[in-house]
């Protein structure tokens, strides 16, 4: 669990991060740079550490791995975020844990306890209800692209923990990297001659740089081990509290306000995460 907590708070930091990055650089070339910049330590660390190509039964899963994290969620978030608060994006995006639990269900024959279905329709109903707070009673317009890349995401982590019992976490995300390589760079470059150049200060490009290699790249390490080594439903309830941490990051780095609602709904879900994430040798055996 420890391993899957050290991802979260790496990925906590994704939303501000890619909210400042979008301010200068256009969505397309900051999903698709990052994975780009990525995929360049992920193959010098499968050639230095000598790793065999996975089987060939296995790069299908990859595929699916790469169409969720390295392509799906950040390129809907990006343009998500262009339109709506760092906060808000993260918020909503808190309902990953259900999505990658009922797929844990479905793809790994885990057996959530109770407590973990009580907890997932806590912050559930939490995550909803700010939601529709702040969109002024009904959803927000980016709330389907923030939709959509939660599903993304929830695909590509389900399948990398199951690769990640064989192949081990950190070659999950490296060859995921790897193979999307050729389409990665080419999208960069396309979005790059389309924009007429490059224009991001400073401060815009650093973000980009964390989103490139802890948000892609290192802090996968982590939350793969992580799901693969405690259950990819529990330790994903564990994201849960990514929401919070990314309001708490987003007020220093954005100067998003700490609204009531916001400090309310953070508090609903980290006590969600505590009932869900409890110790229950027997919860969590897999037929």
């Amino acid at each position: 669990m420890i391993l899957a907590g050290l991802g979260v708070l790496a990925f906590s930091f994704t939303m501000p991060f890619t909210r400042i990055a979008v301010r200068g650089l256009d969505p397309t070339f900051a999903v698709a740079g990052r994975s780009a910049v990525a995929s360049v330590p992920a193959a010098l660390a499968l050639v230095a550490t000598r790793s065999r190509r996975p089987p060939a039964g296995d790069l299908g899963r990859l595929v699916l791995v790469a169409a969720g994290v390295v392509a799906g969620f950040p390129l809907l978030t990006a343009h998500a975020l262009r339109y709506t608060a760092a906060g808000h994006g993260a918020v909503v995006v808190g309902l990953l844990p259900l999505a990658v639990g009922g797929l844990a269900i479905l793809r790994a024959g885990e057996r959530p306890s109770p407590a973990w279905w009580a907890s997932g329709a806590i912050g559930l109903g939490a995550v909803a209800g700010y939601s529709i707070h702040e969109g002024g009673g009904s959803l927000h317009p980016a709330d389907a692209l923030l939709a959509g890349a939660m599903a993304a995401a929830a695909i590509g982590y389900t399948e990398g923990a199951l690769l990640a019992r064989r192949l081990g976490g950190w070659r999950v995300i490296c060859w995921a990297l790897v193979v999307t390589a050729p389409v990665t760079w080419a999208v960069s470059v396309a979005a790059t001659v389309a924009g007429g150049g490059l224009h991001a200060s400073a401060g815009q490009w650093a973000a980009f740089a964390y989103t490139a290699g802890v948000s892609m790249f290192v802090g996968f390490f982590a939350w793969y081990a992580g799901l693969a080594r405690a259950g990819i439903a529990r330790a994903g309830q564990l994201q849960l509290a990514q929401p919070a941490l990314s309001l708490v990051w987003s007020w220093p780095l954005l100067g998003e306000p700490l609204t009531g609602a916001a400090l309310v709904t953070a508090a609903i879900v980290l006590s969600a995460v505590a009932l869900g994430c409890r110790p229950r040798p027997a919860a969590f055996d897999r037929r």
